[in-house]
């Protein structure tokens, strides 16, 4: 690890959040905040956040077949954001463009109906405990959105 290169480009989740899920590294969205959480595990400044189990992760992993742990080494290294753009591109199984798109659209839009049971559950308690105003919360990434002050 090159903790000072890391040391300069990580946040630390324990007073910033990590970037929204809407973000796109590498043509994914959610890749750029999984980069933020990957940093600050490395770094032992992910506070609240979970790099890995993570239920965006879990998304994100599955659909690009990005391994999370070579993520997580290179992350450590101080890569930067290019550096990781670039290695995703290399990595990722899904090369087409058109899936992509369509990928992050669907992950955009999906909506709480559209979640499991349990996390609909989960989520009917959370969103009013920590999401302020709670009616701002139309879609899955405003939950990250709205709690973090982003909309």
């Amino acid at each position: 690890m090159n903790d000072t290169a890391l040391r300069t480009i990580a946040r630390d989740l324990r007073t910033t959040p990590p970037r929204s899920p809407r973000e796109i590294l590498g043509g994914f969205v959610i890749a750029a905040r999984m980069l933020d959480k990957a940093r600050a595990d490395a770094l032992g400044w992910a506070g609240d956040y979970n790099f890995y189990p993570c239920g965006l992760g879990a998304y994100f992993w599955k659909f690009t077949g990005l391994d999370h742990e070579a993520f997580r080494a290179l992350a450590a290294t101080g890569a930067d954001d290019a550096a990781v753009d670039a290695w995703i591109g290399e990595h990722a199984v899904v090369r087409d463009p058109g899936a992509i798109v369509k990928w992050n659209n669907e992950m955009i839009a999906l909506r709480l109906c559209d979640l499991a049971m349990p996390v609909q559950m989960y989520l009917a308690e959370y969103i009013p405990k920590f999401c302020k105003p709670a009616s701002k919360v139309k879609f899955l990434f405003d939950v990250y959105d709205v709690e973090e002050g982003v909309l």
